[in-house]
């Protein structure tokens, strides 16, 4: 995912569009900057996936799929090792650059997390390894929502590092960076409420649907939305000032993922007697029927990527 773009090549240079996104307008491939350099192909991938703020939530997903019963210690400490990696991965690769208020706040919640756990009581480990994910996803909610009453919502750091400079002040561009941050901060919320609900409410914690399917279908949202909406955005900046370019991705491009999640939810219903066999096989078909149909409306729009 890429919230930033680098200039295009020269002899394929267009008037910028400052959407947080810059490329020629003929050209649908994401190519994030690197030292001034422009990445292509598996590298390209490689260094927008390494420049996206999803690798700096990558601490908290090993902290939720490892954490539980007598794993509390292992959890943590992989996850703090994570969350140090990537402070020293993003100064290597980009030198001289401040750190990300998603960096600070791995290590230091991971860090506290640690201390805790090594003089917590038994009861306490217990308790932390129960809510320890409510506990991450309303820190991740805190985090996200904070960054954006002081200005400097989370994503933008990110996207920072693959636009020049002289864009960061945009408005089209803070715009974009504050919806897709709030975006991340209601997936955060709704995993976190999920989990709750569970763990509180239904006294089950491994239950499927509070502690797997809610919250994971929160995350692939936020996901495809990182991924939608700059598209969108820039294609409603180049059709005002009626230059060439993509079209705008219509919402079923927005909607293919979650609606290709409903198969494996209803296998899991089916494998794991989460519920009745018939909601097993509605989800399963509803998946194949809704991706067929929105991954058709979606190729019917000339130069939408799928």
């Amino acid at each position: 995912m890429s919230l930033g773009r680098d200039e295009p090549a020269e002899g394929n240079r267009r008037e910028p569009v400052d959407d947080g996104r810059d490329r020629p307008a003929d050209d649908g491939r994401r190519e994030p900057a690197a030292n001034g350099r422009r990445a292509s192909g598996d590298d390209g991938r490689l260094a927008q996936l390494l420049d996206s703020p999803v690798v700096g939530m990558s601490p908290w997903i090993a902290m939720s799929v490892l954490v539980g019963p007598g794993r509390y210690e292992l959890a943590v400490g992989v996850s703090l090792a994570l969350a140090v990696s990537l402070v020293v991965l993003g100064r290597v690769r980009h030198p001289g650059s401040s750190l990300k208020i998603l960096e600070v706040a791995d290590v230091v919640f991971f860090a506290a997390m640690a201390v805790i756990g090594a003089f917590a009581s038994q009861g306490t480990l217990s308790w932390l390894e129960n809510y320890s994910g409510e506990v991450s996803n309303i820190a991740l909610t805190v985090i996200a929502l904070g960054s954006m009453a002081v200005g400097v919502p989370f994503t933008i750091q990110y996207a920072r590092e693959q636009v020049p400079r002289e864009r960061w002040g945009d408005p089209l561009f803070l715009r974009t960076n504050y919806l897709i941050t709030g975006a991340w901060g209601a997936a955060f919320l709704v995993a976190a409420l999920a989990g709750a609900y569970g763990d509180l409410v239904l006294h089950n914690s491994n239950n499927l649907w509070t502690g797997w399917v809610i919250q994971i279908a929160a995350i692939i949202v936020a996901l495809q939305f990182t991924r939608w909406y700059p598209d969108v955005v820039r294609a409603r900046a180049l059709r005002e000032r009626e230059l060439p370019g993509p079209p705008e991705p219509p919402l079923s491009a927005l909607l293919v993922p979650l609606a290709g999640y409903l198969t494996p939810v209803g296998i899991l219903v089916l494998a794991f007697n989460a519920g009745p066999t018939w909601l097993g096989v509605a989800l399963i078909v509803l998946g194949v029927l809704l991706v067929k149909s929105l991954s058709r409306a979606a190729s019917a729009e000339p130069g939408v990527r799928g």
